[in-house]
């Protein structure tokens, strides 16, 4: 195990309507507006092959949300018996990493419009990968 420092630099950010997090969706699928991914330009690099139609898995830096929860009622219902964070997509959590599977709806340089992205406007983004779905043999 390792006691080093961990350290993450941000990629890029969100821009996107979604300003106050008691009217931001839970979840992407449930009512987001479109928003941007706006990269900084010395990874554009690294986005140049995400295009229209492909859904990506962008992780955030949920950077308002508490880190001092531990325990929380799901989707913020006190009717739900409290659940550890970590069996939740809860925001309020140690390290707040958010994990968002959207669409890319278009591509303009280093900004990228997806849809189904509950984040803030200007979330930082850590990380985006591409979602490798698995085709069975039947």
């Amino acid at each position: 195990m390792t006691s080093g420092a961990l350290e993450l630099k941000p990629i890029g950010w969100v821009e996107s309507p979604l300003v106050d997090p008691a009217l931001a969706p839970k979840q992407g699928d449930e009512g987001s507006p479109d928003a941007w991914l706006v990269f900084e330009q010395e990874v554009s690099e690294g986005a140049r092959d995400l295009q229209a139609g492909n859904d990506i898995l962008v992780l955030t830096w949920l950077d308002r949300a508490r880190r001092d929860v531990l325990s929380v009622h799901p989707r913020d219902d006190l009717s739900n018996p409290q659940r550890g964070v970590f069996s939740t997509r809860s925001a309020d959590r140690p390290n707040p990493i958010g994990l968002h599977r959207v669409e890319i709806v278009s591509v303009e340089g280093t900004r990228i419009l997806v849809r189904n992205l509950e984040a803030l406007n200007g979330t930082p983004i850590v990380d985006v990968k591409p979602v490798l779905d698995r085709v069975l043999d039947t």
